[in-house]
């Protein structure tokens, strides 16, 4: 079983920053794909930024120039750095991580509990 755990949301002012953490564990655990996602009051979840095993990072307009996403393979951790908040970025978090566990590379597509991101103006 993959686990998912988030920390790092909380209240900051417009122009402030935050940095999200999301570590997954699971045994024989193999992480492909991480990414963060979010979801505000009434709307969609989105996917906020993405990144692969190799480093190749992926974000929505929204947080291009503003957001940065960065993992730790070797503690299969992944980061979002977020510059410049704004208090439409407040949402939920979710962090997602998709790969394979155990010997014979199952396949996995996990989500962690979220995390809140407010942004007061």
């Amino acid at each position: 079983q993959v686990q998912l755990v988030e920390s790092g949301g909380g209240l900051v002012q417009a122009g402030g920053s935050l940095r999200l953490s999301c570590a997954a564990s699971g045994s024989g655990l193999r992480v492909k794909n991480m990414g963060w996602y979010r979801q505000a009051p009434g709307k969609q979840r989105e996917l906020v930024a993405s990144i692969s095993s190799d480093g190749s990072a992926n974000y929505a307009d929204s947080a291009k120039g503003r957001f940065i996403i960065s993992r730790d393979n070797a503690v299969n951790t992944v980061y979002l750095q977020m510059n410049s908040l704004k208090p439409e970025d407040t949402a939920v978090y979710y962090c997602n991580a998709e790969g394979s566990t155990g010997t014979f590379y199952s396949s996995y597509k996990a989500w962690g509990q979220g995390t809140q991101v407010t942004v007061s103006s």
